[in-house]
């Protein structure tokens, strides 16, 4: 798929993921978050970010995991047909070049993260998941 493109190297769920760095606007920390009535459920509600609105996307409930506790969550910024989204995260760690290989049909991740994954590499010896940004924010819809 790719060799050493760069990405941000991050965990959800305590799984370690990585995303491409062209997908990143900016990563940032998300606290204050008003709720928007009538939104899917997966989108937790809109804060501000350099004075534009931002959807905030649970990424966790999207993925069918157990949120942390905390009002206080890192967040991947991306743009998706002109829409800011800030998609939250347990962490992120660091920026990297990383050889990434399709997966594999045999490899067992589940539907959900089957849906949002374009990818995998190691790191290390650890498998990550490379997930694939505006598949995992029109998840949330």
């Amino acid at each position: 798929m790719s060799d050493g493109e760069l990405h941000l190297i991050g965990y959800l769920g305590g799984r370690g993921v990585l995303f491409n760095a062209a997908q990143v606007e900016a990563v940032v920390d998300v606290d204050d978050v008003v709720p928007a009535p009538g939104a899917a459920p997966a989108v937790r509600g809109l804060t501000a970010l350099r004075s534009r609105v931002v959807t905030v996307i649970d990424s966790w409930r999207i993925l069918g995991l157990s949120a942390p506790a905390g009002g206080r969550h890192r967040a991947v910024i991306t743009a998706v047909d002109g829409q800011l989204y800030a998609v939250l995260l347990d962490n992120m760690e660091d920026v990297a070049p990383m050889e990434v290989m399709p997966l594999t049909s045999g490899i067992a991740i589940g539907d959900r993260w089957a849906a949002v994954a374009a990818g995998s590499a190691l790191r290390d010896g650890e498998p990550m998941l490379v997930l694939d940004l505006p598949r995992l924010v029109s998840c949330a819809a």
